[in-house]
């Protein structure tokens, strides 16, 4: 009898060590898993970038700040009107600032007449401020124009084919109907973050290059590299590509900037302040949509230029145009606070006539 109770105390025992050490394990393996959930990774791997250690991210949220006038709620039309109008009145004072004159006016020379598009049609102009969406935004003028019936049918080709796409340039009129254009259509264009788009449009033209534009690769870098790139070779600088740094460096150099791109013509429309590009001081723009709040600009666009029944903007893929800031932190992460500084000073006044804060993570 007493071995038959031994034996089931033992039993028991053994029974109770068993639980213990599930318990443990289960507990171990909870935390680990809201550990490993909490703690996500996102890394960066950009040829020829400088590229910096994982950064874990807690809250998507956190990193990934809203721009400072999307609510958080969905706004009714009404309040988007107001959005758009406070846009306008910002854009309104910065030009009217004497301090940054320099930064925010220019001339309505050819160059800015052949960045505006034309559909007589609606009596709309659009302003391409390229890196920002406008592939989409030319659809739109397309099919507004009659040529396709909806922006998926139209082959991506043809969009930037500007002799077959049917979409004029303001340019191409005569100094009279130029300025009844400016006096009576609808007019807007498109901005982003300016560092933002600057990253957009160094990754497009000389890292991924989809559309295959030799000339960025075996003229435009090259030319950077000899005059930026401390150590090069003359034999290697078109297999050695550009670096994000070389990049900075040229567009923050006033003056050596001026006379390459005068070297590189058109091209650099991809890089070029929106000042440049579109004149926002000296024309009278109804609506100013930002690539951040695109959705909700999209909407708006078609409903105030009266072409909402007509045609509809391309679906958005969520989060597409949210603003990264671990990205632009990454860009920049080894490029010099001099070289920063230069660059901020060349794109001052994009980021005070749109409401961009000043990039002071990354200036300071």
């Amino acid at each position: 009898m007493s071995k038959t109770m031994r034996h089931h105390w033992l039993l028991l025992g053994a029974c109770g060590w068993v639980l213990l050490i599930l318990m443990f394990a289960s507990k171990f393996m909870n935390f680990r898993a809201a550990d490993d959930y909490g703690e996500k990774t996102q890394t960066w791997t950009e040829t020829d970038t400088k590229v910096v250690k994982s950064i874990p991210v807690s809250n998507p949220e956190k990193t990934l700040p809203k721009p400072s006038d999307l609510p958080s709620v969905v706004p009714s039309v009404a309040d988007w009107q107001l959005v758009v109008e406070k846009r306008i009145e910002m854009l309104s004072t910065v030009c009217k600032n004497n301090t940054l004159r320099n930064l925010t006016h220019v001339s309505i020379s050819k160059f800015v007449l052949d960045r505006i598009f034309v559909c007589d049609k609606h009596k709309i102009l659009f302003c391409q401020t390229p890196k920002v969406g406008n592939t989409q935004w030319k659809k739109v003028l397309i099919v507004l124009n009659g040529a396709f019936s909806t922006v998926e049918e139209i082959p991506e080709n043809l969009v930037h084919d500007h002799e077959k796409n049917g979409l004029p340039r303001l340019s191409s009129l005569t100094p009279q109907e130029i300025t009844e254009r400016l006096n009576t259509y609808f007019k807007f264009f498109i901005v982003r973050d300016p560092f933002e788009r600057l990253i957009s449009a160094f990754k497009d033209k000389f890292v991924k290059n989809p559309r295959f534009e030799p000339w960025y690769k075996h003229e435009i870098a090259p030319a950077i590299i000899r005059k930026y790139r401390k150590s090069h070779r003359d034999s290697d600088l078109t297999s050695s590509g550009l670096r994000f740094e070389d990049f900075v460096r040229y567009l923050g150099d006033v003056e050596g900037r001026r006379r390459m791109d005068r070297q590189f013509g058109e091209h650099i429309i991809h890089w070029v302040t929106y000042v440049e590009l579109c004149a926002p001081c000296e024309i009278n723009y109804s609506v100013v949509g930002h690539h951040e709040t695109l959705e909700r600009d999209a909407s708006h666009i078609l409903k105030a230029a009266g072409i909402d029944q007509l045609v509809s903007y391309p679906s958005i893929p969520p989060g597409i145009t949210r603003y990264n800031r671990t990205k632009v932190e990454q860009y920049f992460s080894g490029i010099s606070k001099r070289d920063i500084r230069r660059l901020y000073a060349h794109y001052q006044g994009d980021f005070h006539l749109f409401g961009y804060p000043s990039p002071d993570f990354l200036l300071n």
